[in-house]
């Protein structure tokens, strides 16, 4: 029995890695970190037997601008191990070295935790926090939907074509050099926000504004998830350059404090997908200031 850590660069191990990943949740990462949006602040903590991988704790770096204030977070992901070794402390250790490394060198710990891992979380010192979740008033959405009818169609957002690799490069350059146009904006956003959008299924450009924006629908509802452009855009008028029909917009992300008047704000435990957990005083004001952590900043 090994342990290791940082070593995202050693194809086998990162392999075995990515296959732990797809055998816990699902996913496969390999063709992100193949297309060079991996950049170093994805740490992963394991323990090795024989050369497979049989328990993970992954640090992200997560580099914030909340409120004006930079912080500098931590953000705990990919916590998995191997059915048959599991129930064996393996997941306690590595958080253990995990906290020892970084409790002081960083603003706080967090990570999404599912359900029925509640009880550890608690045990390894974290607490609960809730979050606020930011829709659009209804009165709001009306006058702004009023207002994107009257502007010119080719001004207004449209789905990117993902075979077009120059408005894909213009797109990761914007995300490489956004602005802050949130309220909790993450400064290295990159590599999260790629693996999320390198298909470029949910992103939309809008001319008039060079501002891109991921956004997706479910029925009659909008997410609106992410803004990136290279300068700072009030968010009505992100929004009356959207013109599709909807009866209700959701953020994936906190506004500025300038446009919290646009929304109403709801306290938000995760419902039935997760808690958030956190380690350090300072992650405290997540819940006092209102703040909701971009959802493309999940690890």
């Amino acid at each position: 029995m090994g342990f290791i850590k940082d070593y995202m660069n050693n194809t086998i191990l990162r392999h075995e890695l990515n296959d732990l990943t797809q055998e816990v949740f699902g996913f496969d990462f390999e063709d992100w970190v193949q297309n060079g949006y991996y950049e170093g602040d994805y740490i992963p903590y394991s323990y090795e037997e024989n050369g497979r991988l049989i328990a993970n704790v992954s640090v992200n770096r997560m580099e914030f601008i909340q409120n004006g204030q930079e912080r500098y977070y931590i953000q705990l992901g990919t916590v998995m191990t191997k059915e048959e070794f599991r129930k064996q402390g393996y997941a306690k250790r590595l958080m253990e070295r995990v906290l020892e490394d970084y409790k002081e060198n960083c603003d706080g710990i967090y990570l999404f935790a599912n359900l029925n891992a509640l009880d550890f979380y608690k045990k390894m010192g974290f607490s609960i926090e809730m979050q606020y979740r930011y829709t659009l008033k209804e009165d709001i959405r009306v006058k702004i939907q009023e207002i994107a009818k009257k502007h010119i169609t080719e001004d207004c957002f449209k789905q990117i074509d993902a075979s077009e690799q120059l408005q894909k490069n213009r797109y990761m350059e914007a995300v490489r050099h956004s602005a802050v146009n949130t309220a909790l904006e993450q400064k290295n956003k990159y590599a999260l926000q790629m693996f999320y959008t390198a298909r470029m299924e949910n992103v939309y450009y809008s001319s008039k504004l060079d501002c891109y924006i991921v956004m997706e629908r479910q029925e009659d509802i909008l997410y609106l998830q992410s803004i990136i452009c290279t300068k700072k855009i009030r968010l009505e008028e992100i929004l009356s350059y959207i013109q599709e029909e909807y009866t209700n917009l959701i953020l994936g992300f906190t506004p500025c404090t300038e446009d919290t008047c646009l929304c109403i704000s709801q306290i938000y435990d995760g419902e039935d997908d997760y808690r958030l957990f956190f380690y350090g005083e300072k992650l405290k004001d997540i819940e006092t200031e209102k703040l909701y952590f971009p959802e493309l900043s999940h690890a």
